[in-house]
């Protein structure tokens, strides 16, 4: 049993109830209390009386009652003959008399749903990720690669014939080989988080300090994430503080009151998923939250936080029609007490976690998301461009024969593109309810489908911004993802499937290996047009810069017609490389239309640049060239 976790001083207290205390996980919720048993302390401010009741005392809800710890809204006290592992619950006596039990919402563990008790949970883990975690600073760093593979991991690879789930602990090895062979550098886990709902994915969470018991202990998790450390791979959480569930044993109504919730339903309904709204401006609910972010990148050396669902967050009048949302205090939509946790949390975590990342899955013109707090913005270290997901992927589904006419889908993102520091997103939600696999949106018989998913995975990756990319697009998945079932392994035993394997992973090297494909993501100069008007033959080209680095050049035809020859401006003369071509026959393209591992430059201006090359372009086929002096 670990030592004694230290009660709640009058400082704690008083951090508390102003809402700036981020680790409440030290001291709410059950701790071992030396021979007492162990100490529980819950928030219930509303309460007329608080019990905790569980397998040590026969369930009695009178057996071992807490008192109130002044006027904090604190219920503490000890507790005899607890052990580790008993199943416990809080026996909350609400103002009307009526007694509801409720799960810890500092549990570190839980029942497996559908059975929603709270587990006493104590026991300990030995990291060995200390290369790591000095290193991840510089691995995350502004100049670094990341490579973000989005993966459930119910859904990922199961056992016993898809019919079991997999433990974070079995789930260590084939994870672990199967990203290193695809090349991304991290893993990004759709929420982990305790959840009732399996179907929800995880974004209706109920345990904001639990992981999910479907897969396993706590220390199983945090063996995933350690071996996957100890591998090279960087790890990013999903967090949810948008909204929670309203099941009666969790957060909702927890005193007999809206606690977490906000009382107002136009400031406390999500009116999207019908589900509840943390009122930000109440301390203890900010404390709350802040500590559930401190925690998983403390307990479990999360690299990075997901925030999902941040506009729903910044905006009062978010799917809100008239008469349905009140303004702020100055007459405004912006949900001011919303914008400060925002902040508050990224002032945090580059605090108290240097080198840690903050993702915000933000879909509007809000300004400043990756801005610093200091400098009026929200703090995060990247926003999802889900406007440039949604033009690409309109663009990418046309005809080519209509896509001269649609060229402006992929150039008008040049002109913002560094207004934020973005992460481009082909996830998780572009290949549910209906929408079918990325290949499946893809025009063409199914050579073309493949070429144009090869493609597009191209210029996601060439482009200035982090891509990340959703488990099974790498196996050229068919067909809506599945949350009840797992990938389609199968596809790796066929041509097509280990093809485009083969060619995520050379995309990836060849980011990796190339600093100006992502050192220079967030210069201005770091990207620069050759070629963007060549509409008629549905061709652009693009330079991609760092410093001390070699240029790197960009084409792409968007067409099934092979160009050649075709003559494109470059900054130099010398020797250029061919580093990529997704057109090469291992990795399912032709292999007809090649530039022999390179082109000499010509001293002949084209586009406006000193010298130019004179290339062969594959049929719906990228090419990234790297200047060899």
């Amino acid at each position: 049993m670990p030592a004694a976790a230290s009660r709640l001083s009058d400082d704690d207290l008083h951090l508390f109830n102003e809402g700036t205390h981020h680790r409440l996980h030290r001291h709410l919720g059950v701790h071992p209390d030396g021979d007492a048993g162990a100490w529980f302390s819950v928030w219930a401010p509303n309460a007329r009386a608080v019990h905790v009741v569980g397998d040590f005392n026969d369930w009695d809800r009178a057996a071992s009652p807490l008192s109130r710890r002044g006027g904090s809204g604190l219920w503490e006290g000890a507790v005899a003959r607890v052990g580790h592992g008993d199943i416990y619950r809080y026996a909350v006596t609400q103002a009307d008399g009526e007694v509801v039990e409720h799960a810890d919402p500092l549990a570190r563990h839980a029942e497996t749903p559908p059975r929603n008790a709270s587990k006493v949970w104590w026991a300990g883990y030995d990291w060995a990720d200390d290369d790591w975690m000095a290193t991840r600073a510089d691995r995350q760093g502004d100049e670094a690669p990341i490579l973000l593979y989005e993966a459930h991991l119910g859904s990922w690879q199961r056992g016993e014939d898809g019919e079991r789930f997999l433990t974070y602990r079995e789930l260590a090895e084939p994870l672990i080989a199967h990203v290193q062979r695809s090349g991304f550098t991290h893993v990004e886990l759709l929420p982990v988080m305790e959840h009732p709902f399996y179907g929800s994915w995880g974004y209706q969470t109920t345990g904001y300090f639990a992981p999910s018991s479907r897969y396993g202990t706590p220390e199983d998790l945090k063996f995933l994430i350690d071996q996957l450390h100890q591998a090279g791979i960087g790890v990013i959480l999903d967090w949810v503080p948008s909204h929670f569930p309203d099941d009666w044993w969790g957060l909702a109504g927890f005193d007999g009151t809206h606690l977490y919730d906000h009382a107002d339903p136009r400031r406390g309904r999500h009116p999207d998923w019908n589900s509840a709204m943390f009122d930000y401006g109440k301390p203890e609910v900010r404390a709350f939250l802040l500590s559930s972010a401190a925690f998983w990148l403390e307990e479990f050396h999360a690299d990075g936080l997901r925030v999902d669902a941040v506009s729903s967050m910044l905006y009062l009048d978010y799917s809100r029609g008239p008469g349905q949302w009140e303004p702020n205090i100055h007459g405004g939509n912006e949900h001011l007490e919303a914008i400060d946790l925002l902040q508050r949390f990224n002032r945090m975590v580059a605090t108290d976690f240097p080198g840690v990342r903050t993702f915000a899955e933000e879909s509007t013109a809000w300004p400043k998301v990756t801005a610093p707090v200091e400098d009026g913005g929200l703090g995060f270290g990247f926003k999802w461009d889900l406007g440039w997901m949604h033009d690409t992927l309109s663009y990418f589904q046309r005809d080519p024969v209509e896509r001269r006419y649609h060229q402006q889908a992929l150039t008008f993102r040049a002109m913002y593109q560094h207004a934020e520091r973005f992460c481009l997103p082909l996830s998780h939600d572009e290949v549910s309810h209906g929408k079918g696999s990325l290949l499946d949106k893809m025009p063409g018989d199914d050579w073309q489908q493949r070429a144009n998913l090869r493609l597009l995975l191209g210029q996601q990756a060439t482009v200035p911004g982090v891509p990340l990319v959703f488990m099974g697009t790498e196996l050229a998945a068919r067909g809506d993802w599945d949350v009840e079932g797992q990938l389609d392994w199968s596809r790796l035993d066929t041509a097509e499937g280990a093809a485009m394997l083969r060619y995520v992973a050379a995309l990836n090297a060849t980011v990796r290996e190339l600093p100006a494909l992502h050192a220079g993501d967030h210069r201005d100069d770091g990207f620069a047009w050759i070629d963007a008007s060549d509409e008629e033959q549905s061709v652009m080209s693009y330079l991609r810069r760092a410093p001390d680095a070699p240029d790197v050049v960009v084409v792409l035809n968007l067409t099934p017609v092979p160009r050649a020859p075709y003559r494109i401006g470059a900054p130099s003369g010398g020797r250029w490389r061919e580093a990529l071509n997704s057109d090469l026959e291992p990795y399912g393209g032709s292999g007809m239309h090649t530039n022999m591992g390179g082109v000499d430059a010509d001293q002949v201006e084209v586009n406006g640049w000193p010298w130019s090359l004179d290339l062969v372009l594959p049929p719906l086929g990228i090419l990234v060239l790297v200047a060899e002096g």
